[in-house]
């Protein structure tokens, strides 16, 4: 396509519902010194792209969502090594993708392997990314620990499910439904608990007593945040990693000292991949196993671009399992 043609995107003009996911004509993007230009083959829907729309996160508008997603690199700016056109190329933390074309800093672009499909390249950087930290770093698992994973259907529910028996774990997941429940078993899930029948805290400490799990991973927040904390064992780690169903209230240290001295932390996927090598490290693992066939990437649904602000509802609604990604 010609400098000073148009491409499709999805616009954001302000903050607001997923009526405000417009597509768009907007310029021909073209590569500045250390950027690739990428043709789009597919981007990856996260929560955080409802947060940036939804105002969250401030953003600064009109902008174009979408943190991570893969294609064929079809232009190089000045001074650009190590990539050439016509490379596949799967990036994160690069926001923008929801378009038919996208630039990349070479910085964060991750080479994909020829055993790995585009879709699933884009399905995999962020929640896999998200998941390995969580079980590799924030609270490392190994075998003898019980870790209760929240959204066991979702996308890092899936992934890092399969990421935390690879260490050795056990796990507990809760998920909305009994046909969640089973893709939650299908992962590797050793207990899963539908919060829609029964009152999950109770479930955990029934089956495990007073010292349920050692750390629970947390990306719903407000609605299960509190009851999170009466499960974990003395000095447990509670990691609240999401906002689904909205941000967690301040909390009082005093409650962590009642509730047995536990840890509370909040991470981020930018803290966890600061550097291109930790970039590279923790996606070559991902990219690794689902070469070996060791971790699954289950894709739930697919929207075309112009059916976005659909997608965003579906997510928001928690009608969604595994990956939902967008396709210009």
């Amino acid at each position: 396509m010609e400098g000073g043609a148009e491409v499709k995107a999805i616009v954001v003009s302000e903050k607001g519902g997923p009526d405000q996911l417009v597509l768009e004509e907007v310029p021909d993007p073209q590569p500045g010194p250390g950027d690739l230009l990428v043709d789009v083959a597919a981007a990856g829907l996260n929560f955080i792209d409802t947060y940036h729309r939804g105002g969250l996160y401030p953003m600064e508008f009109p902008m174009t969502p979408g943190l991570e997603g893969a294609g064929t690199v079809t232009g190089l700016g000045d001074g650009v090594e190590g990539f050439e056109i016509g490379d596949r190329v799967s990036w994160v933390s690069t926001i923008g993708s929801y378009a038919e074309k996208h630039l990349i800093p070479i910085d964060r672009a991750v080479p994909v392997p020829e055993q790995v499909d585009d879709e699933t390249a884009a399905a995999v950087l962020l929640q896999g990314i998200t998941a390995h930290y969580l079980a590799k770093d924030t609270f490392p698992l190994a075998g003898g620990h019980r870790c209760l994973i929240h959204a066991g259907s979702g996308g890092v529910g899936l992934l890092l499910t399969q990421i935390a028996k690879m260490a050795g774990a056990e796990v507990v997941t809760t998920v909305g439904s009994r046909e969640k429940a089973d893709l939650s078993r299908a992962a590797g899930s050793d207990h899963v608990i539908v919060y829609t029948e029964e009152d999950f805290a109770e479930a955990v400490i029934q089956r495990y007593g007073p010292d349920g799990v050692d750390v629970v991973y947390d990306g719903v927040g407000a609605a299960t945040f509190d009851k999170g904390l009466d499960v974990l064992r003395p000095r447990g780690m509670m990691v609240t990693f999401g906002n689904a169903s909205g941000p967690v209230p301040e909390v009082s240290p005093l409650i962590l000292m009642q509730k047995g001295s536990l840890f509370l932390t909040r991470p981020t996927m930018f803290h966890y991949i600061p550097t291109r090598e930790e970039l590279l490290a923790r996606t070559g693992d991902l990219f690794g196993w689902i070469g070996e066939g060791e971790l699954e990437v289950r894709i739930g649904e697919r929207y075309p671009l112009a059916e976005a602000a659909e997608a965003h509802r579906a997510l928001e609604g928690r009608r969604t399992t595994g990956k939902v990604l967008i396709l210009p």
